[in-house]
């Protein structure tokens, strides 16, 4: 089933927060999930570390990466 209407112009916008890629073993596309402080994300990474690649993708805060491999880069 096709989409229909006309697509958006503007990329998406990220929410301000820590950000954590999860990967499944041998997939290359992965998913973003968001958590609000760092001890919630030790606690994600320990979650998630199991059965997944787990990657620190960095903060957001203002429309910037704070911190991560993205430091300083807008959005």
């Amino acid at each position: 089933m096709q989409k229909r209407g006309r697509p958006s112009t503007q990329p998406p916008k990220l929410k301000n927060g820590f950000y954590l890629e999860l990967k499944t073993q041998g997939s290359n596309v992965g998913i973003k999930i968001i958590r609000k402080n760092m001890d919630e994300v030790e606690k994600a990474i320990k979650q998630y570390s199991s059965n997944k690649i787990v990657k620190y993708l960095g903060q957001v805060k203002d429309g910037k990466w704070v911190d991560g491999e993205n430091a300083g880069k807008k959005i």
